[in-house]
């Protein structure tokens, strides 16, 4: 308990310092949004009228306590630009990007870990070298170049075999879920092999690592055979280790997608990012960057919290420490 109240209590630190870095960072930014809803003929008194209207004419310690308090209400704001509330705004482009995410982690997890361990466990040694260097060129292949690849594949309509669309959401969104799910397909996949890469690589390295260990060793004196006991005892053993890994990269995939997105035409959170970052809404990037942020926080809190379930070692080693 002792261990969680402290994640927690650091947690909250944490993302009180985001809100005023994001704060902070946006202002020193050059532009106005005023000035940009107002548009290039509009006169002083036009301008000063919207910054007024909008709050810019605060103090920069008023505005960031205004908008705390409305974070910590669940109220994050309006568009200055599209006129809807940020939170329905984040939620609507999150309903492409969060399932692109998942899809991405099932490719990768699926890739990689089964290979991870055949690349161990093969009987020939040949296989063994193949599949090791299948995941140093896999990650090292660009995702962006992946996908072309994949478009000029099966691509509807532009590759070879054009058998999924490769441009852009359907407008039924996930009404349609058929069509949804298809235009996620190929997107996931070309960010899903890069991860799966990566997670084929920590896989193997942390199944070698077991490889001469003594409870590995204990499991086969017991009667299993060497595959048996690397998949029943090393990689249970090795757990704790590929939850950090799959964690950080379901982070990482977080802005991997997000440059996917544009090569997809996907309307998802970058798309979203992008555009309000060019209009200059300032009320609208501040959250979505906190939000973005907050959830790269969480992530942490909840592989930290499932690493300390699979090895309680390490609440121990913490308090000791502390």
């Amino acid at each position: 308990m002792r261990y969680l109240i402290r994640r927690l209590v650091l947690f909250v630190a944490a993302l009180l310092g985001l809100s005023l870095l994001v704060f902070v960072t946006l202002r020193i930014l050059p532009g106005d949004v005023a000035s940009v809803m107002a548009g290039t003929n509009a006169t002083p008194a036009r301008v000063a009228a919207l910054r007024s209207q909008m709050g810019l004419d605060r103090s920069y310690p008023q505005q960031y306590a205004d908008w705390l308090s409305g974070l910590m209400h669940g109220n994050m704001g309006v568009s200055a630009i599209s006129g809807r509330s940020v939170s329905s705004q984040v939620g609507s482009h999150a309903a492409i990007t969060m399932p692109l995410i998942v899809l991405s982690l099932i490719v990768a997890l699926g890739v990689g870990v089964p290979l991870g361990c055949q690349a161990v466990l093969a009987a020939n040694s040949r296989v063994r070298g193949v599949l090791h260097i299948l995941a140093i060129v896999g990650g090292a292949v660009p995702a962006l170049w992946g996908g072309l690849l994949l478009i000029m594949l099966f691509g509807r309509g532009v590759g070879l075999v054009g058998i999924l669309p490769s441009q852009g959401f359907p407008d039924a969104g996930w009404r349609n879920p058929v069509a949804a799910l298809a235009s996620l397909i190929l997107p996931a996949i070309a960010t899903g092999l890069v991860a799966g890469a990566a997670i084929m690589r920590y896989t193997r390295a942390c199944l070698i690592s077991m490889e001469d260990s003594d409870a590995v060793a204990m499991a086969m004196a017991c009667g299993m055979s060497r595959r048996q006991a690397m998949l029943g005892v090393g990689l249970r053993l090795s757990a704790a280790q590929l939850v950090s890994v799959a964690g950080l990269t379901f982070a990482q995939m977080v802005t991997g997608v997000m440059v996917v997105e544009s090569l997809f035409n996907l309307p998802g959170l970058g798309a979203m990012l992008i555009g309000d970052v060019g209009n200059r809404d300032l009320v609208a990037v501040q959250s979505e960057l906190f939000l973005l942020a907050a959830f790269f926080l969480l992530l942490g809190v909840l592989v930290d919290m499932l690493h300390h379930a699979l090895d309680p070692r390490l609440g121990e080693q913490s308090e000791e420490r502390g």
